[in-house]
Parts: structure tokens; sequence; C-alpha cells
């Protein structure tokens, strides 16, 4: 027969004043009960007065005096990416590396393209013995970031990978790439090859877009003639506009749409790069196309690599403060940008 709600508290009463810190988790796996149940009694616990709750971590009201160890970690931790996203599938395997590396347990979970997709997903992985979480949400739009308010209150230590968080989670801990540095490498490349009048094709449908959106429109304003940012859709006559405005280079978020592009224009009888430049955002397949893309590489096993590092970190410290990291993306110069030719 299971105890008592009352016997249950008063034995996470029992555990926290002995240990100090103690995870919501491990609390779980001692009382044989489920992450939510812990999260609740130690919500009851906190507002009575009788303990601290933390993030993912509870405390009790006097300090316990720890001998100093250098602590292991192990168990598992969950691994939220969005379903056919190669991009973030290169930052996952850099997460899961470092991982295993250190002797803890991956479990993936595949979050399909439906809005809010994520947050059953982590409560269900919750139900489980993990000790953290990364994850990086889809975030099509604005409103479908500020509505993942959830993610601050998971209960065990969380890292945000390839996002950087606002609003209600600008508190989280992330590791991101710096878009803005990213955009800045493509426009100054461009510059230097004479390039005045540079288009921007970018959807809306992520962070990474929309930040690349947002610098493109802050760093075109020193030194170029003239600009636009349209949609990257294979069907909005991308190369028509290039042709009718006079652009003589273009940057697209991501490598896919920018090889459809050079085909669209090699059918249309401009040259790449004779008659237009152009600059792939990603650099997942950029590289393989008939003309190797010139390509801004943010550094994505890096980002997954350190976003596990600091959940590690985490893990080892019971929680600790936040922290922000930005690694800075390359270029990579190939085929399909050279100087403009001025006849």
């Amino acid at each position: 027969m299971r105890e008592g709600g009352e016997v249950r508290r008063q034995r996470i009463l029992a555990v926290v004043a002995s240990r100090g810190a103690v995870r919501v988790s491990d609390l779980a796996s001692e009382l044989d009960v489920s992450v939510v149940t812990v999260r609740r009694d130690v919500e009851e616990l906190a507002q009575s007065g009788r303990l601290r709750r933390g993030h993912g971590v509870v405390r009790p009201l006097v300090p316990v005096e720890q001998p100093v160890v250098n602590k292991a970690v192990n168990g598992a931790v969950a691994l939220v990416v969005p379903d056919r996203h190669t991009y973030l599938y290169e930052t996952m395997n850099g997460a899961r590396k470092v991982l295993e590396d250190a002797g803890m347990r991956v479990v993936l979970h595949i979050a399909p393209q439906v809005r809010g997709a994520e947050r059953p997903i982590v409560e269900r992985a919750l139900q489980e013995p993990v000790q953290g979480l990364l994850i990086a949400p889809r975030w099509r739009t604005r409103e479908e970031e500020l509505a993942d308010s959830w993610l601050a209150e998971t209960g065990v230590p969380t890292v945000l990978m390839e996002r950087r968080p606002g609003g209600a989670l600008r508190a989280m801990s992330s590791v991101c790439s710096d878009h803005w540095y990213g955009m800045k490498l493509a426009v100054e490349h461009l510059k230097s090859l004479g390039h005045r009048r540079v288009l921007l094709a970018a959807r809306d449908d992520s962070p990474t877009a929309r930040a690349l959106r947002k610098a493109f429109a802050e760093i075109a304003r020193d030194g170029l003639e003239d600009v636009a940012i349209m949609g990257s859709d294979p069907e909005s006559g991308l190369a028509g506009v290039l042709r009718a405005k006079g652009f003589t280079a273009a940057v697209l978020h991501g490598d896919v749409d920018a090889l459809i592009l050079v085909q669209q224009l090699t059918d249309a009888g401009i040259d790449v790069p004779g008659g237009c430049s152009v600059v792939a955002y990603d650099d997942v397949v950029a590289a393989l196309g008939s003309i190797p893309l010139t390509a801004v590489a943010p550094p994505k096993t890096e980002v997954g690599k350190a976003a596990a590092e600091m959940l590690l970190r985490k893990l080892r410290n019971d929680g600790g403060p936040a922290e922000r990291v930005e690694l800075l993306p390359e270029l990579k110069v190939r085929s399909s940008t050279e100087r403009l030719t001025v006849s």
C-alpha cells in the first residue's frame, strides 16, 4: 500500500534536513512516486514555510553543512529536438557525445511539427527518472515562444540549445550561435567584393530566421545602397526580383533554398557568381551543390557540446546560477561569390 501524503511529505523533510539540497527527480525515485507528485508535495511544503524550493532542487530552511566532495553525475538526460531539422540534429549529436562520454544515458524525444508539441513530450519525459533536460523548441512564431513560459519550471536542470530566451524565460540557461555576427560576416564579405545592392531571403518561421532578418536590417544601413528582405520560398520569384531590381548579391537562409535559387538563376540565364553572388546561411549541405556555395556556418556541433557541458555543471552543482553562452559562426568562402565587375 502506498503511504499517505503527509507521511510522504515528512519523509521529504527528513531527506532534505539530512542532506541539504536534493533534486526533485531524486526524491521521486527514492519515494517511488512520480515527479509530478513530489513537485506537488514540495510546493505545499514551501508554501507552509517548511523548506525552500529552487530550480528542480529542494533545500532546507537552514543550510546543512556538507563536506566538500568531487561530485559525479550519472543517470539519464532527456534530449528534445524538432523532427526534420538537420541543422539541430548536428547540435543534438554534439550534445549526445559529451553526455555519453560523461557516463550519462541520453533519452531522445522528437517533437512533431505541431504547435505546442514540446510540452506534453517533456511532461512524459519527466515522468521517468531523468536528471536534466536539453531542449531546442521549434518556436515558429514569437507567440509560440511566449507561450512556452512553462519551460522555466520543469523541475530539473534545463538548458536551451540554439535558442536565445527572452520574456519569462530570460533567466534560463542557454547556448546559441551569435547570428547577428554571422550575418555581419556575410554582408561584410559581399561588401569586400564590391557588392552594394544585396537581398536577404529568409522565412519568418524560426528564431534563427527572425534573428537574421533583424540583423540584416541593422547591418545593411552601413555601406549598402539598396537592400530588400523577402521570404525564401522557392515559389516567391526571387530570381525575377533579383533581375528586375538589379541586385548583384543575395543571402539566403538556409542552404536548400540557396541551392534552388542558384538553379533558378541558371535557368533564367543569370550566371552565378558572375551575374549574382549567393551566400547561404547554415552550411549543412551548401558545399554539395554543382556550384559549391559560400556559406555562414554556425557552430552547430559546438553549441550542442557546450549545452551538454553546461548541463553537467548544473547537475554537479545542484543547479547553480543561470548561464548564457553565444558562440561565433564562421564564413566558408567557396565558388558562389566573386568580386563585382563594373562594365
